[in-house]
């Protein structure tokens, strides 16, 4: 019985995507939303009918997924993405060529499987919202932090921080807002 069940929910799944991606080429929308897609990587062939719109994408929510990663082809057709919201999947690293997203204002990477900070993210000027809530990152990059000019909170609630880095955190001059799970 579940073999039969499971190609129709994928069928769903696949349909759901198409309807998405259709009603943002339609509509001429800005937003792209593929959350609760059951979705393990970003479709190819969504590249294909994205491709005459990309560039007036603006937002794309890829959350509560099944995503291991996001590949260097997603960053380099969505070039002028200002929030991406990834959190609920299990990303364990961010390509390079994420730095290029130079628009890219907000990202929530909440709830993955990420080790290592992403620092090529401290290299967008125009970031202002990096949300790395619920990791495994025990080490930040506070200088390249401090050096983001738009830069105005990052969220670092449980994640497993060094006690030495929780204190260097709190001792570092503030030129934005850093959640970490010892806040009250």
């Amino acid at each position: 019985m579940s073999e039969i069940r499971r190609p129709s929910i994928m069928a769903e799944a696949v349909a759901n995507v198409a309807r998405r991606v259709n009603a943002t080429v339609e509509e001429e929308k800005d937003t792209l939303d593929l959350s609760n897609c059951k979705l393990i990587s970003f479709p190819d062939g969504v590249f294909r009918v994205l491709n005459s719109v990309a560039e007036k994408i603006h937002i794309i929510t890829l959350a509560d997924n099944e995503m291991k990663g996001v590949t260097s082809k997603f960053f380099k057709t969505f070039t002028q993405l200002r929030e991406l919201d990834l959190h609920g999947n299990v990303i364990t690293k961010l390509p390079d060529v994420v730095g290029d997203l130079q628009h890219l204002t907000s990202i929530n990477l909440a709830n993955n499987k990420l080790s290592v900070f992403p620092e090529r993210l401290t290299e967008i000027q125009s970031l202002e919202r990096i949300n790395l809530e619920g990791n495994d990152i025990t080490e930040v990059p506070m200088e390249k932090l401090q050096a983001m000019p738009a830069l105005k909170c990052i969220n670092l609630k449980s994640n497993p921080l060094d006690n030495n880095l929780l204190t260097a955190i709190q001792q570092f001059p503030q030129t934005f807002e850093i959640q970490t799970t010892t806040d009250n």
